[in-house]
């Protein structure tokens, strides 16, 4: 990615910075320095300090005092939590969207799903674009629910979760029969507004997820993955 100054000179920072940590260029651990980071990007370390605030908000970098902001680290362990807490909030999202969606929206809904769903069809599928194409599916449902706390929550997860992904891109291959079959079936729950059968096909679905992503991390799987 290339840097470029934006309109929110700090917010593309952190976009910039949350890149190379979720693909890994930033490791697990590794100390992320003010001053060498505005030098590298000639912005202010002012700017800089605020992106790595909005980092830790995504639960990309840990900031301690005295000793300054590194990206954080991930383990197994560590990421099964964080995937537990985002379940709960795709939960929540599914019971409102249940319960608000109007016959207007079915068209977009249908169209951001079925982009999913074609990006996993292709010969040797792109994880980044499938990756990119399921949260547009959260992000559209997001906007038809309304609740700016229940958005702002599942925004701020997406770069950890994207970040899971990343690091176990090919466990999350492996998948992509699964995921496809959950995007098929999903919408039609949603469209029947039954809220227990899309709350049920989101926990199988996040435990099947989940898993893959726990063996990916797991230490004899590679040396990216880290403990806090």
């Amino acid at each position: 990615m290339d840097f470029q100054v934006p309109n929110t000179l700090a917010e593309q920072i952190a976009n910039y910075l949350a890149e190379r940590i979720m693909t890994g260029q930033i490791r697990p651990g590794e100390r992320i320095h003010e001053a060498t980071t505005a030098t590298e990007l000639k912005v202010s370390r002012a700017s800089v300090k605020e992106a790595l605030y909005t980092l830790e908000r995504w639960h990309l970098v840990d900031i301690t005092p005295r000793k300054g902001a590194s990206a954080s680290r991930l383990d197994a362990e560590h990421a099964s939590e964080l995937y537990d807490v985002y379940m709960h909030l795709l939960l929540m999202l599914a019971d409102r969207l249940c319960d608000r969606w109007q016959e207007e929206d079915k068209p977009r809904m249908l169209n951001v799903v079925g982009a999913v769903i074609e990006q996993m069809k292709k010969p040797s599928a792109d994880i980044t674009a499938v990756v990119e194409a399921s949260f547009e599916v959260m992000e559209v449902c997001c906007e038809l629910v309304g609740n700016p706390y229940l958005t702002e929550a599942l925004s701020n997860f997406k770069p950890a979760v994207s970040r899971a992904y990343y690091l176990s891109a090919e466990r999350y291959r492996q998948g992509l029969a699964q995921t496809s079959q959950f995007f098929t079936q999903l919408p039609q729950a949603v469209l029947a507004r039954d809220a227990d059968k899309a709350r049920a096909l989101i926990q199988d679905f996040a435990e099947h997820q989940k898993a893959l992503i726990q063996q990916a991390l797991a230490p004899e799987n590679g040396e990216r993955a880290g403990a806090r």
